[in-house]
This record gives structure tokens, C-alpha cells and sequence, in this order.
């Protein structure tokens, strides 16, 4: 799993904005995130990014600790040392150490909870992914950022430091040689994949349990319909 420091400035930086302004992407191309719900290692590293660049804005006031180690296959002693922070505790939601006040004054208005960020909206998993992805330089922004997916986002790319200082140009996106980050390009993607499944899982636990059982139901009910055909066949047999 990652953990990564955070600074004070990016720690209190907006990371996501609210599902209400999705449609701001306009005519954006979304990427497609291909997320796997089944890919436990994915959403436990997503977890870890989450906590050590979103958590100290950001809530999730409907996931509590304890139900996360168990849908990610995580022990209380790898959740309480590698994803809490400060001193809550593995039965406590998982709630922002940023007072309301605080963010208002900030960011002019106070992060948005972010459980349901990936709910609601089809192909909001994918605007997760691609916004995560569009940051770019832009001095004349108050906080040096801008994204193409939500133009003028009053946030800075919080994950620079991973992906590099990314600017853009009118053939797409640049980061010179010595403006690089900590992963290559293809790090970067997967790291804002396991993101973008982690908040997909957050946004509707009970997807994992659905899915799996799902593969369950497609075989019984093959099995079923071959049963009942074999008995078909026995019960026409003397009929013909």
C-alpha cells in the first residue's frame, strides 16, 4: 500500500468537488476507468491514497472504519496504521479533521463529503478518473491551477507531486524534464484508477457483495435451465 506524506497546503486542498457539477465537463471526453470493484489490492491502495492526500479535507461520513477492513480484506491493526489519522477510532465514521469554518474560509465554501461522490450518475467513475487527470499549471488561477474537466476549479492538483506539474499546450498535456513527479505516466494512471475504485466501492459498499453474488445467480440459473430442458426432454419423451 502507499503512503505518501502530505504537506500542509495540499492536505487542505479541495481534491473533488461535488456530483453537482458534473455536467460543468460539458463537452469533455471522459476516459474510461475500467474500474474492477473485485480488484482488492486496487481499492486498498486507493484507500491509502485517498487518507494520505483527500482525508484531511474530505469526509466520508457514511463508510465507517470497521466496515472498510472488512470489505477490503484489511485487519484492524492495518487499518488503525495505515489509514487512520489522528485519533479516531476503527468503529467511528470516517470523518474530516477540517472545520467547517475553516474550509469556508479557505475555499469559500467548505469541502464537500465525498461517500457519494461515484453514486447517482452513470459514467461518474469515468469523470472521477479523467478529472484526476486534467490538472494543468495556470498562473493566472489564485492557487496556480486549472482543469479541463471543471474549468477554473478552485483547487490545486494535490497529487502533483506524484504526477509532476502538467501543462497545457495546444497539441494536449506537457511536464518538462525537470517538472516530473515521483510516478511515470502509467503509475500515475493506475494510481488515479485505484482512486477513482475506491470512491466507486465507498459510494455503494454493498456493489462488492452484489457483484460477487452475481456470478453465483448466472451459474445457478444455467444450471437450472439445464435441468429443466433434461426434464422436459423425459417428461415429452413417451409424448412424441
Amino acid at each position: 500500500m502507499l503512503k505518501s506524506r502530505i504537506s500542509a497546503l495540499f492536505a487542505a486542498a479541495v481534491l473533488l468537488v461535488a456530483p453537482a457539477f458534473v455536467s460543468a465537463a460539458g463537452d469533455v471526453h471522459l476516459e474510461d476507468a475500467q474500474i474492477d470493484l473485485q480488484d482488492k489490492a486496487s481499492l486498498q491502495r486507493g484507500a491509502g491514497l485517498f487518507m494520505n492526500y483527500c482525508a484531511a479535507c474530505h469526509s466520508l461520513q457514511y463508510m465507517r472504519y470497521s466496515r472498510l477492513a472488512e470489505d477490503l480484506e484489511l485487519t484492524p491493526e492495518q487499518v488503525e496504521q495505515f489509514l487512520i489519522k489522528g485519533d479516531a477510532k476503527i468503529g467511528e465514521v470516517m470523518k474530516t479533521g477540517l472545520a467547517k469554518g475553516d474550509g469556508q474560509a479557505w475555499f469559500g465554501k467548505a469541502p464537500p463529503d465525498l461517500s457519494t461522490t461515484a453514486r447517482g450518475k452513470i459514467g461518474q467513475e469515468d469523470w472521477i478518473y479523467t478529472f484526476l487527470k486534467s490538472f494543468y499549471v495556470d498562473e493566472a488561477r489564485p492557487m496556480g491551477w486549472n482543469n479541463t474537466v471543471l474549468a477554473n476549479a478552485s483547487m490545486p492538483n494535490v497529487l502533483w507531486e506524484l504526477q509532476g506539474k502538467q501543462r497545457k499546450t495546444e497539441e494536449g498535456f506537457v511536464i518538462q524534464e525537470h517538472e516530473r513527479g515521483r510516478l511515470s505516466e502509467a503509475e500515475y494512471d493506475r494510481a488515479i484508477l485505484d482512486i477513482s475504485a475506491f470512491l466507486t466501492y465507498v459510494g455503494e459498499p454493498a456493489r462488492l457483495q452484489r457483484e460477487s453474488l452475481g456470478v453465483w445467480v448466472i451459474l445457478f440459473l444455467s444450471f437450472f435451465t439445464l435441468l429443466a430442458y433434461l426434464l422436459k426432454q423425459e417428461y415429452w419423451k413417451d409424448v412424441h
